[in-house]
């Protein structure tokens, strides 16, 4: 078998952008999956494109002068766009910063990728109700998570995150891991569940030294889901989300957005490393269960028996 071929700048930018056909689509998923090097580029790529988009694209929707704007479109047609924005607006005052980032993706709507799911739908808001849960709980003194893995000795703390990440698997019917972000100053707080739109969701909590937190939601996302790598931000609030591996990921904190890429790459390859580990593991197991099991008897075709002597 020949080894893939690489792909180039260019495909890796149309992949980037949904403009490859499902072969190739295939093609360069593989590759990413199998070069972490190769797939960490394109993430920043993706966060490059996001960080311009949310930077610049407001300009798309300042109002027109009035004379050329009724020569483009009814007047109808403007108040209805009024009360979108509005809408938006009623969001921002009534939920503070748990609104900015649903009202920036409505108004940013004809900058996302092509299929993505529509603002407002069960699958496009997902990243929103991770901000909530971050504003909500990160706040919180007494009882910022359900399950507390920082308090007891190392025993103890070892059967919590063990307890912890069975009781998520187990509710989230997906595998939910605990990452590792000591590296990086971060030490894991705990964890809780969360309602999501069909289903639970997860958040994982984050400090470093000056009690600052990060979170780290988790969901099972729908088939529609789309899997790019993306990259928000309101105010302070900075967010990348992803799909990978059959989860959903969202990493939420207020940091600078390049202290959260360097979050987001290490859990993006933590992940690659257990799902690598984990396909291995499985491999190994039908191996060895093919080698124990007793070979196969065959019986002999018609005539084809050995023959008696006179």
């Amino acid at each position: 078998m020949t080894a893939p071929e690489m792909p180039d700048d260019a495909m890796l930018s149309a992949w980037l952008d949904g403009e490859l056909s499902a072969d190739e689509t295939a093609r360069v998923d593989v590759w990413l999956q199998e070069h972490p090097q190769d797939a960490a580029r394109v993430r920043q790529w993706a966060a490059d494109r996001d960080a311009l988009q949310a930077r610049f694209d407001p300009v798309l929707h300042e109002q027109l002068p009035g004379r050329l704007a009724a020569t483009l479109r009814p007047r109808d047609v403007l108040r209805q766009a009024w009360r979108q924005a509005a809408m938006a607006g009623g969001l921002l005052v009534a939920g503070g910063l748990i609104g900015a980032v649903v009202a920036q993706r409505w108004m940013q709507a004809p900058a996302h990728i092509a299929g993505a799911p529509a603002p407002g739908s069960a699958e496009g808001d997902w990243p929103r109700r991770a901000a909530v849960a971050h504003v909500v709980y990160v706040p919180e003194v007494r009882y910022p998570v359900d399950v507390n893995v920082l308090d007891g000795d190392p025993a103890t703390l070892k059967a919590k995150e063990q307890h912890l990440a069975r009781w998520l698997t187990r509710r989230l019917n997906m595998p939910v891991r605990l990452f590792d972000l000591t590296d990086k100053g971060f030490l894991l707080m705990g964890g809780r569940l969360l309602p999501d739109a069909r289903g639970p969701s997860a958040q994982l909590m984050y400090r470093n030294a000056d009690n600052l937190r990060v979170t780290v939601y988790l969901r099972r996302p729908d088939d529609a889901t789309p899997a790019a790598f993306r990259y928000e931000r309101e105010g302070d609030l900075g967010m990348f989300y992803w799909v990978e591996g059959g989860s959903g990921y969202a990493l939420v904190g207020n940091l600078p957005r390049d202290q959260l890429l360097a979050l987001s790459d290490s859990i993006y390859i933590q992940t690659q490393a257990a799902i690598a580990a984990e396909q291995a593991a499985a491999a190994a197991s039908q191996a060895a269960a093919a080698a124990s099991a007793p070979p196969v008897a065959t019986t002999p075709a018609s005539g084809a028996g050995p023959t008696s002597s006179r």
